[in-house]
């Protein structure tokens, strides 16, 4: 009797796994991760900084330091990793970081006419190689990685991207990602190439963007690597996915895709609901005065939460409402998807809105987007989707329960690679100290 009762118990665990074993696999990963590296930092908004102090503190010239006297960018470099040090989001406060951030504008600053017409042209090229006269099946991240790599490339070389080089940056900038999702373990094989190749580019002096010295040509094709073909590759290919699966929930899309202020609505109601940002941490240099009851020290590990933020103020519900941004004002609303322009806010938020908007109406135009995958912030699914040209009949309701179904028991299996593959990596990076050794024993 009791064999048989313990058999129904695990027949019925097993059954409705998809339903409970992710979730239980997220609060297990946070408590490894905090038992691995240790409870750290003040959160932001929290019971210290409430949502009302959140930019003010932090915009505050003190709220400066990155990357040294905090544990948890050890975690940061060992998955942004090679050349972690060089990368502009990592770099301290000082000359160097200027150096690099300024470099960074001018390679972004393009009008918006050229960047539109970039996006255009790469983003029909991605769409050329899918299969006509049906539907696809199609992992949106992977789709919109492509594109971004040639987009990138052009505007670093100011040449077309060979389709060699395109799958290199695409590797790189998938490599990081998986690894960042602990859906995946990192593989600097994959990366180290890009990172030759570059060097052999300004070894070779075809690269255009160089920076001056002091740097050396290794740390230039790190910075290289690390803001073009990591970081912009990644963030606008996720940003994409996550727009083209709300697009596909929402049926007003289609029909306003010749209309740049629905369209520039519906990107903002995406990034609003899954920002891309998930948490800042800044170390502090100095005392920050909050009120009359709260300073936060010097060396204080502030982690501003992104979505914590933007779930307070006027657009605090998760209702997914691109016609509130009608109404609403930008500036009124806790919205802020590029960051805060005081404190390192994301180089491309000029340029970024304008490429996603095109890619955007790209793919609108050109084909019906359903899914009933689930869609969350960290998207670990990449997003999965059917694109169905236009004039024809999109996927049933068999296909879409089977997708589905597929993706919830997916999902589990999914939560335990990323327990094990993540608690490895935690322990890993903490082994290394790529950060703490590298400011002990280099920048001294």
């Amino acid at each position: 009797m009791i064999a048989a009762l313990v058999l129904v118990i695990l027949a019925a665990a097993a059954l409705t796994a998809p339903r409970w074993l992710p979730p239980a696999v997220i609060r297990l990963r946070q408590w490894i991760f905090q038992r691995v590296n240790g409870a750290e930092g003040i959160p932001v908004p929290g019971p210290l900084v409430g949502a009302e102090h959140f930019e003010r503190v932090y915009s505050d010239p003190a709220a400066d330091g990155r990357s040294r006297g905090a544990g948890l960018s050890d975690l940061f470099w060992y998955w942004l990793a090679p050349g972690p040090q060089m990368h502009q989001e990592h770099l301290e406060p000082g000359e160097r970081y200027r150096t690099v951030a300024r470099t960074t504008r001018q390679v972004l600053a393009v009008p918006h006419r050229r960047a539109d017409a970039l996006t255009i042209a790469a983003t029909r090229r991605a769409l050329a190689e899918l299969p006509t006269g049906r539907t696809s099946h199609v992992r949106l991240r992977d789709l919109m990685m492509p594109i971004w790599a040639e987009v990138y490339y052009e505007l670093v070389f100011g040449e077309p991207c060979p389709r060699a080089t395109r799958d290199l940056i695409v590797a790189n900038a998938d490599d990081v990602v998986t690894a960042l999702k602990a859906t995946g373990l990192r593989h600097m094989d994959r990366r180290d190439r890009l990172t030759r190749y570059l060097l052999g580019r300004l070894e070779s002096g075809t690269c255009p963007v160089v920076l001056p010295d002091p740097f050396s040509r290794q740390e230039t094709a790190w910075y290289l690597q690390g803001a073009f073909f990591n970081t912009a590759v990644v963030q606008m290919s996720e940003a994409m996915a996550h727009i083209l699966l709300c697009a596909a929930a929402y049926p007003a899309a289609r029909s306003q895709v010749d209309d740049d202020a629905a369209l520039d609505r519906l990107i903002d109601e995406t990034l609003r609901v899954h920002p891309l940002f998930g948490v800042a941490h800044r170390i502090t240099s100095a005392p920050i005065v909050v009120d009359e009851r709260v300073t936060l020290p010097a060396g204080s590990v502030l982690l501003f939460n992104y979505l914590a933020f933007q779930r307070t103020g006027p657009a605090a519900d998760d209702v997914f409402d691109p016609a509130r941004w009608e109404l609403l004002s930008r500036k009124d609303a806790h919205f802020i998807p590029y960051g805060v322009s005081a404190n390192r806010a994301c180089p491309a938020r000029g340029v970024a809105p304008v490429m996603l908007r095109a890619a955007t109406r790209e793919v609108l135009r050109r084909y019906a987007i359903a899914s009933s995958a689930a869609h969350t912030r960290s998207l670990p699914s990449r997003g999965p989707a059917y694109l169905t040209p236009a004039g024809l009949a999109g996927p049933g309701r068999t296909r879409l329960a089977v997708m589905r179904a597929g993706d919830r028991w997916a999902d589990a299996g999914r939560s335990i690679t990323q327990l094990v593959l993540g608690t490895w990596m935690v322990a890993d990076a903490r082994r290394q100290r790529l950060c703490t050794t590298y400011f002990q024993e280099v920048r001294q």
